[in-house]
């Protein structure tokens, strides 16, 4: 009688492990997340991450050590020649590093890493792309289209992990792409590819293989209907860096996100334009998110966002109107929802604006979503000018956080919003009063504007 294979149950989001199954996991306490997996064969202990791999030569040092033992040096980082991307990364790539790269169907994450390994090539370095959803002349295709390619760049079309790892550890590239996660599979994990399982399997194969090679490697993961990479949630926590790629379809830029980064800071974006020969970088997008903005139009203002350390002027569109029915609607686009029924409510209670009557619609232009408190001020500025039809002045930029009470808050990076605003030709900006002090030296040709409250912001459409 053949022995049964054992199996475990782990959640889905979160990665926790069970002898049974649970209806609610202990450990993101979400519902019906538990998923059955046969167990895998255990790996030996010379495939640790300090048993280094084969053709290194010498296994790392396995010994604890203290702190003063630890020799501390800057990492050595390897540009992508791209900037955007590499002010995300935090100055370039890093050698062993795991880059888990996501986004929509059809966004462009192919693209953007093809385009990458030209420019790596280009440059002197080895690189393999390997891909487990194209053929090499669909992946032909896709490269013609985006010019001429040189260097040593090779291809691969496999979805084996025991094999890709044969071959990169055969090959010695300083780059991997792996496109995608979802494709590859191992033959120990014992489950089909593309489930929970493998997922986590193989991510753990190539961290092994980029910590014990000194390799860079990409891993393109799908996104669930949520938007969030497809697999257990600790998929996250094992790579070192995750950028995630949005953008509208019917739109023609693209930001790429950093949400988590373990050789630089979190939340930077970079900005690309999808063209037909590839994506092209958007150096300045305050500028290209602002081109289009009507002139002389109440409900529209212009205001800034910090996206990680780089400053986003933005455009805030406003439309109120009477309603039709007892029950006003209200809509938000690119920003919070609740965010702007509070907003509402505050105009109501302290300006005294009447918006109960009223249908109101919100929109941040350009399908950019943002949810920083710094908005507030430009939203309240924007529903105040629509309702009563008088336009706010164009030159004007305007920042701050509101609070219940009507009051206008401080927020962060005060200098670098206001720099922006003179660098684009603003001459007034609307900020914070308690701001007005954390600028060292105001810009030539910019008024300052300190407000206390929604009111004294509300006067200045009148004037």
């Amino acid at each position: 009688m053949a022995k049964a294979r054992a199996t475990v149950f782990f959640c889905k989001e979160c990665g926790y492990e069970s002898a049974k199954w649970m209806g609610q996991c202990p450990g993101c306490r979400e519902w019906n997340t538990f998923v059955e997996a046969p167990t895998a064969k255990k790996a030996s202990p010379a495939r640790g991450l300090g048993a280094g791999s084969a053709g290194t030569g010498a296994a790392m040092e396995r010994r604890p050590q203290k702190l003063s033992e630890i020799q501390s040096a800057m990492e050595a980082r390897m540009s992508t020649g791209m900037e955007e991307l590499d002010r995300v990364l935090g100055g370039g790539l890093v050698g062993g590093s795991l880059i888990l790269v996501g986004g929509d169907p059809g966004i462009g994450k192919s693209t953007l890493l093809l385009q990458v390994c030209r420019n790596l090539a280009e440059s002197g370095h080895k690189i393999l792309y390997i891909s487990g959803e194209e053929s090499l002349s669909q992946i032909k295709l896709r490269a013609d289209r985006l010019g001429t390619f040189s260097g040593e760049l090779s291809f691969l079309c496999e979805t084996s992990l025991e094999l890709i790892s044969d071959v990169i550890i055969e090959e010695r590239p300083e780059a991997v792409v792996i496109d995608s996660i979802q494709t590859m599979y191992r033959e120990d994990a014992g489950t089909a590819p593309g489930s929970v399982g493998q997922v986590r399997e193989s991510t753990n194969t190539l961290l092994q293989l980029a910590k014990g090679n000194d390799i860079t490697i990409f891993i393109v993961g799908h996104v669930t209907k949520e938007g969030t990479v497809a697999g257990p949630r600790m998929l996250e926590h094992m790579v070192d860096t995750v950028l995630y790629f949005e953008g509208e379809r019917n739109a023609s830029y693209r930001i790429l996100r950093g949400v988590k980064n373990r050789f630089g800071s979190t939340n930077e974006i970079g900005v690309f334009e999808m063209r037909g020969d590839g994506l092209a970088e958007v150096p300045n997008p305050s500028e290209y998110m602002l081109s289009g903005k009507p002139v002389g139009a109440s409900g529209s203002v212009t205001a800034c966002s910090m996206e990680g350390t780089r400053p986003v002027l933005l455009e805030i569109q406003a439309l109120v109107c009477r309603t039709n029915f007892g029950m006003p609607r209200r809509t938000a686009a690119g920003t919070d929802y609740n965010r702007v029924n509070l907003l509402i409510a505050v105009l109501e209670k302290r300006a005294g604006l009447r918006l109960s009557d009223c249908d109101a619609y919100v929109n941040i232009a350009g399908g950019l979503k943002v949810n920083e408190p710094s908005l507030d001020l430009g939203i309240v500025m924007a529903l105040a000018s629509s309702h009563r039809d008088i336009p706010v002045d164009d030159s004007m930029m305007v920042f701050g956080e509101v609070g219940l009470s009507g009051e206008v808050r401080a927020v962060s990076m005060v200098e670098k919003r206001v720099q922006e605003a003179a660098k684009l030709g603003f001459t007034s900006c609307v900020l914070p009063r308690v701001c007005l002090g954390r600028i060292q030296e105001p810009p030539a040709g910019l008024k300052l504007i300190g407000v206390g409250n929604v009111q004294e912001a509300i006067d200045l459409i009148a004037r």
